[in-house]
């Protein structure tokens, strides 16, 4: 699994998403450098060279290359959990498993996603000198992003030949207990699930639209049932009795 995944401002197909391995970085600003990945940003409020991201096993590091404007990094679901990046600030370590980059340009706030989906786990309780065993399912039950999967699979856990539901079933479930939710995230959250969970789209589908989506729907839940990633028991955070989402 690619070590994280930028997805660039309105960005629409995973093709637009630059893959980094550990160690790897990216720099990201104004123009475009002669060599090595780059970000683009083109507005004349965002610096040349405004920063640089570098990949590290499960997590990430950005520094902050402009002279006067301090970046922050926020966590989508999170209560605005936030780190600020001030000017000049190199490496400073970003914890979250998704993020989303502010960067202030005139009077715009402009903003591009980072992905950490990789996950390493100690395998059980004994001897730790050697490496962890990499988790197959890397998955948190606390994120938003699982609470779309359970929605997905819930018809399935209770009819193996039900049909998915729609866009708009999907949202008008999970709005209980997420009230901005709306087809746009949901979508998102399938995407990035596809992404954790190392599918692709079958080389035959179709570029954009209902039947990619489609197909990437039934890819996820099939995946989730067969190796029990959802469980009945899982219902319930669809219904409010578990613990919230954070």
């Amino acid at each position: 699994m690619h070590s994280i995944i930028v997805v660039p401002m309105y960005s629409t197909h995973p093709d637009d998403h630059i893959h980094l391995e550990p160690s790897e970085s990216l720099v990201f600003g104004r123009t475009p450098r002669p060599y090595g990945p780059h970000l683009v940003i083109p507005h004349e409020g965002v610096s040349r060279e405004a920063g640089e991201i570098t990949a590290v096993g499960a997590y990430w590091r950005l520094s902050n290359l402009s002279s006067a404007q301090t970046y922050v990094v926020e966590n989508p679901e999170g209560a605005g959990e936030h780190i600020k990046v001030p000017p000049g600030r190199l490496d400073a370590p970003v914890p979250f498993e998704f993020s989303r980059v502010v960067l202030p340009a005139g009077s715009e706030l402009l903003s591009f996603d980072v992905w950490a989906p990789r996950h390493d786990y100690l395998d059980g309780t004994g001897p730790r000198d050697g490496a962890p065993t990499a988790s197959a399912f890397p998955l948190d039950r606390g994120k938003r992003y699982f609470q779309v999967l359970v929605a997905l699979c819930s018809a399935r856990l209770r009819e193996p030949h039900a049909p998915l539901p729609t866009a708009e079933e999907l949202v008008e479930r999970l709005r209980p207990l997420w009230p901005s939710v709306s087809r746009a995230s949901v979508a998102w959250n399938i995407d990035y699930l596809a992404v954790k969970l190392r599918l692709k789209p079958a080389p035959d589908t179709a570029p954009c639209g209902g039947p990619r989506l489609n197909g990437k729907k039934e890819r996820l839940v099939s995946l989730a049932l067969r190796f029990d990633l959802v469980q009945e028991a899982d219902l319930a955070l669809l219904s409010g009795k578990a613990e919230a989402i954070r």
